[in-house]
């Protein structure tokens, strides 16, 4: 069995997590808003999050979309009886479970802010048979070769990690108690940094062993808060019934598209983007372009919605003809990038850091897939343009094309969570649906 290239991508938290009858609520805080970095730093670490991740597709393997480098929000939990505390990826685009566990061999692990999970010190520690239901639910394990004990093996784009398949308690927060399937870590070698400090994957993709589909729960919601807004302001994450949108502004529902039955493309949540219009006018780009399709055998190419990519990337033909017609419209407005402003190639002047009176709304234009819904979501400037100094405001929408670019990225489109910002979006699994209402998501 060929091993799955996970899309990392995330969306986790700082913690704040609170759980009732009806759902779970968790309050996420930006990691760097944890390292009180300024706002042009927040803008260069952003921009190069991005640029990694596109660089960890460009060959081999790591050409499927994963999101590993871009790692934004961490989130903390407890583990076993008596629990120990650690610190996840909550990733929309895997489905695994995993902490890196004590049994990890010698140089064997990435370095964690907090200890290893360790599962003799817990009295509810189990680990999964070959023969269990469970070892059979993801293309993430599989038999040991002792044919007695089920096995993680999984590949990213920033390099494998191995275990095996155990159960336990997690505690979110503190009264919700459950028991789930996991992956217990012994070997991982991934670079250096790439999970900023957490110690495993919270995954909420559309797969079996994803705590979604663990806790027999069919939606969940996120908002959030601008990025470059008082840290003070925490996003919000909701998993089950508490997963709602407000009586207040109207909402896009937009139909999932029906995923292709293999991996790790089945995992993402893709959308059937049909166009985008730039202030009133709208692009020359084919319907095609964003279409879900094989572009090779096995690797499947489309629009993806992401929690976790800092910055929208489009495939070139439609990234050309956007930066063309901005700057068509932006006019003399257009300065040059400034020099901090590495990897950013359109800026405008702006007065007082107001973008929005020179820089038009995006509007993206989403079909019905084969059932019903669909509608237009507007994009407003800030949500895809920032400002990198006092006076320059640059697109941070890129290409993911270019010299390196393989397939299926280079033929990828990918929603990025900045575009995201002060919408609630809605996962309906059940229905198959992605609600999108825009919000005041400090409120939320």
């Amino acid at each position: 069995m060929a091993r799955p290239l996970l899309w990392l991508a995330l969306l986790c938290a700082a913690l704040a997590f609170s759980t009732c009858a009806a759902g779970l609520r968790l309050e996420l805080t930006h990691v760097d808003a944890k390292e009180n970095c300024t706002t042009k730093e927040r803008m260069r670490r952003a921009t190069e999050r991005t640029h990694r991740r596109l660089a960890s597709m460009a060959g081999g393997e790591a050409s499927v979309p994963v999101h590993w480098n871009e790692s934004q929000y961490i989130a903390e939990y407890l583990i076993g009886d008596p629990p120990q505390q650690a610190a996840a990826i909550i990733d929309t685009g895997s489905n695994l479970i995993w902490t890196q566990c004590s049994t990890c061999r010698a140089a064997g692990c990435f370095s964690q802010n907090l200890s290893f999970y360790d599962p003799s010190r817990s009295r509810t520690a189990k680990p999964v048979a070959c023969n269990d239901t469970a070892c059979a639910l993801g293309a993430e394990t599989r038999c040991a070769r002792d044919n007695k004990a089920c096995a993680v093996l999984t590949a990213y784009g920033a390099g494998v990690i191995g275990g095996v398949l155990s159960t336990e308690v997690f505690t979110f927060g503190q009264s919700e108690n459950v028991s789930l399937v996991f992956g217990c870590i012994t070997a991982s070698r991934l670079t250096p940094g790439s999970l900023d400090g957490a110690s495993g994957i919270i995954g909420l993709g559309r797969g079996k062993l994803s705590l979604p589909s663990q806790l027999g729960d069919n939606r969940f919601s996120y908002c959030l808060t601008p990025y470059f807004s008082d840290a003070a302001n925490t996003s919000r994450l909701f998993v089950g019934a508490s997963a709602s949108l407000s009586s207040g502004p109207p909402v896009t529902s937009v139909p999932f598209l029906k995923n292709p039955d293999v991996a790790p493309f089945d995992t993402f949540y893709y959308l059937p983007l049909t166009g985008i219009t730039v202030g009133t006018a709208k692009l020359a780009v084919p319907a095609a372009a964003f279409d879900l399709r094989e572009v090779a055998p096995a690797k499947w190419a489309g629009t993806l919605i992401d929690s976790g990519s800092p910055f929208t990337s489009l495939v070139d033909v439609a990234y050309q003809a956007l930066r063309d017609e901005l700057v068509r419209q932006l006019g003399t407005g257009v300065v040059p990038p400034p020099a901090e402003a590495e990897g950013l190639d359109l800026c405008v002047g702006v007065a007082h850091g107001d973008a929005g009176k020179l820089v038009p709304p995006l509007v993206l234009h989403f079909g019905s897939g084969s059932g019903s819904g669909g509608g237009d979501v507007v994009v407003p400037p800030e949500n895809y343009w920032a400002l990198v100094d006092d006076t320059t405001a640059c697109l941070v929408v890129f290409s993911t094309g270019g010299p390196n670019s393989t397939l299926p990225l280079n033929e990828t489109t990918i929603i990025g969570n900045y575009m995201q910002q002060d919408m609630q979006l809605l996962y309906d699994l059940q229905q198959g649906v992605l609600s999108i209402q825009p919000a005041d998501c400090s409120s939320v």
